[in-house]
């Protein structure tokens, strides 16, 4: 039996961009922030039920933020849930790094203060 050649591309980072979406630093975006209010709700261990009557949504769009659907929600909206659920949201523009190839937008977790 040949062994066929199996060819390997090297991806971008961005799995959105890699499959094409025009959209793909939003979708990355909004993927990120909803992997922290979903860590707050599992840490707080809260039900669908429950977490609609936080955040103001109906139980079934929950269901659909718990699995990633997240066409029915911005980034706007998926931070105001961080809100509400006791985070501050920072938004920082800065000067592009030298060590980072192109600018772009990203999420970073920031530790509990000592203060």
């Amino acid at each position: 039996m040949a062994k066929r050649k199996i060819e390997v591309e090297t991806g971008t980072g961005n799995v959105f961009a890699d499959l094409g979406y025009a959209d793909a630093k939003e979708r990355t975006l909004k993927v990120e922030l909803a992997l922290e209010v979903n860590r707050l709700l599992k840490e707080r261990k809260l039900t669908q039920a429950r977490a609609a009557e936080l955040l103001g949504i109906a139980q079934p769009h929950v269901s659909d933020l718990v699995r990633y659907r997240l066409n029915r929600f911005s980034v706007e909206r998926l931070m105001q849930f961080l809100t509400q659920l006791g985070k501050d949201v920072e938004i920082r523009i800065a000067t592009k790094s030298a060590r980072r190839s192109r600018p772009g937008v990203r999420v970073l977790h920031v530790a509990k203060s000592l203060s």
